[in-house]
């Protein structure tokens, strides 16, 4: 189990948020899987993910006996309702322009508005490293959408709502460091459980008039993709996030994070049958050397 400490080293901190983006990564796919095979819409399916997180976090939780008190109310309505717009949607741009436009879109434009609330709410300085990493980053991305060829033709729709995503991950990357600089530390994984019971009830109203059941259809492959969908790619990865985003920059836990789409193309051409094109290989390794820079520039500042 990961270190809940206040006083996680900077390098560790990266390890878990490069971690969760990884398994973050995964979360496309399944979703793309279960609206073949399941029946649900995005907003149920947003809703069966935040329940069943929660479900797990509160297992172990309860197993390992308590631990420290939750978060203050105002810090669980915030990221409750942040989660629910950056993981719903997320899905709905899934469903509206696909898999890959919707991982590197959302996560292409989360930097930088990341960035902007850093240095707006916290002051925080990008450096030239930090400048260039991001830069770097949003080429790596650009080259992938760009170059899918007509395939990778971004839907108008599904563009706004990949960006409503990323404002939701933006408001809560800068809002968990923010807490951390300006008072005590608190348990990620309890952070965490209160966030999805939060967006759990939040999507109640609207995946029950989507269709909360699935079909019959496949029903034990569904069950097993929900269930993966809500221990690793959710309760892990997102306990381990914040974890990890209250002791490294803002910037640099949204440009980490930016594992995710390098994650999300390998499965989509392994598991969705996606072909990896020249283009989307540059833009991988594009993507992830400004990772690594980024990374490198964060632990010299620590």
């Amino acid at each position: 189990m990961f270190s809940l400490h206040s006083a996680l080293p900077a390098r560790r901190g990266l390890l878990y948020v490069a971690l969760a983006a990884t398994a973050w990564g995964t979360a496309g796919a399944a979703a793309a899987l279960l609206f073949r095979q399941s029946g649900l819409g995005p907003l149920a399916l947003t809703f069966w993910r935040s329940l069943g997180g929660a479900a797990v976090l509160l297992a172990v939780r309860v197993g390992r006996g308590g631990g420290r008190s939750g978060p203050a109310p105002v810090r669980i309505l915030f990221n409750g309702l942040g989660l629910t717009l950056f993981q719903a949607a997320y899905f709905l741009a899934v469903r509206h322009t696909g898999l890959a436009v919707a991982t590197v879109v959302t996560l292409g434009s989360a930097p930088v508005m990341v960035a902007l609330g850093g240095r707006l709410l916290m002051g925080e300085r990008l450096g030239r490293a930090g400048v260039s990493a991001i830069a770097g980053a949003l080429l790596g991305l650009a080259v992938l959408v760009l170059g899918g060829g007509a395939d990778a033709g971004v839907e108008p729709r599904g563009l706004a709502w990949a960006l409503a995503s990323a404002a939701g991950y933006a408001a809560i990357t800068v809002a968990t460091r923010h807490w951390a600089r300006t008072g005590a530390a608190d348990d990620p994984a309890v952070t965490t459980l209160w966030s999805f019971a939060i967006c759990a009830v939040c999507l109640a109203p609207f995946g029950y008039a989507e269709g909360l059941l699935p079909t019959a259809h496949a029903l034990p492959s569904t069950l097993l993709l929900l269930g993966y969908l809500a221990t690793v790619p959710t309760a892990l990865a997102y306990a381990l996030y914040f974890a990890g985003a209250a002791v490294i920059r803002a910037a640099t836990a949204s440009v980490v994070a930016l594992i995710e789409p390098l994650s999300a193309t390998v499965i989509a051409a392994a598991v969705l049958d996606e072909p990896l094109t020249p283009s989307a290989l540059l833009g991988t390794a594009v993507l992830l050397l400004s990772v690594v820079a980024l990374a490198r520039a964060e632990l010299r500042a620590a």
